[in-house]
């Protein structure tokens, strides 16, 4: 079993703010409740979801293309997070992927189903699976570049 760390630290009543930080020192960040409905400087707990989303799904896929033998010269993904204010608290009630990628000798339809199993079975979307939403909005397969001879 593996384990990865996440730490947070905060300051202050509900208006205070804090620091979050990754096991690696990779992820370092302000974090605050108004980064989420006020704009203020920063992050909050919904963003670093749904980053933590994105960068999931994209590792995930790109695994699934390298191990078919067709890596990809460059995926980018976008992860939204919606979430529901009406009531008396915020609430994440879906994600939606959005992903772009390089990968030479795939038709569209093939990039749309690897891309539908990252999202069904990348480590996050395993953890929120049943709970949220999780929908793959879209999925762009840009031209790759020719090889030179």
């Amino acid at each position: 079993m593996a384990y990865q760390r996440g730490n947070a630290v905060w300051r202050g009543g509900i208006t205070g703010k804090g620091e979050v930080w990754s096991q690696s020192g990779a992820v370092r960040a302000v974090y605050a409740t108004g980064a989420l409905v006020d704009g203020q400087k920063g992050t909050n707990p919904e963003e670093l979801l749904a980053t933590a989303h994105a960068s999931c799904f994209t590792i995930f896929l790109a695994r699934l293309l390298s191990l078919d033998g067709k890596p990809a010269q460059h995926i980018q993904t976008e992860s939204k997070a919606t979430i529901d204010t009406s009531g008396d608290v915020p609430k994440v009630v879906g994600i939606n992927l959005s992903t772009e990628a390089e990968v030479a000798g795939l038709t569209p339809e093939e990039f749309q189903q690897y891309a539908e199993n990252a999202k069904e079975n990348c480590p996050i979307s395993q953890l929120l699976k049943g709970s949220l939403d999780l929908q793959l909005v879209a999925a762009r397969l840009k031209q790759a570049p020719e090889s030179g001879n």
